[in-house]
């Protein structure tokens, strides 16, 4: 590894099919430890039932409140809450509040979309 400072590309969010917005901001061939997405799930908005084969995921609230469901467990979230779900781990968050709900997903090893299961409708997540 080598010292780095990295900025995300604002227009590089994009929309996935388990409604939310994501912005990869550290997701690179050349790390093999960990890579991190900012999330963003709209007011009203819950996310698909999924998991992540082989995937440890963290998530990092910084803005707005919901509802994060990690197996049969249902916690009210908000900024400064850190969510640890183990991989394999079925998981959905759901925007309970009135802005944006905010948050990094830290993946160890880096996510990739052939790790992502949808549990609701089989689907894959297409790639990027």
């Amino acid at each position: 590894m080598r010292p780095a400072v990295v900025s995300p590309d604002e227009s590089r969010e994009f929309s996935t099919p388990e409604r939310c917005l994501i912005l990869e901001v550290w997701n690179t061939p050349n790390e093999d430890q960990v890579s991190i997405a900012r999330a963003r799930v709209k007011p009203g908005v819950r996310t698909i039932l999924h998991l992540l084969e082989g995937n440890d995921e963290r998530y990092l609230i910084i803005e707005g409140h919901g509802v994060v469901e990690v197996e049969d467990s249902r916690t009210q979230v908000g900024p400064g809450t850190v969510v640890i779900i183990p991989r394999d781990t079925p998981q959905r968050i759901e925007n309970t509040g009135t802005v944006d709900l905010v948050f990094y997903c830290i993946n160890t090893p880096p996510f990739t979309t052939t790790c992502y299961r949808d549990l609701e409708t089989g689907q894959l997540m297409p790639p990027r």
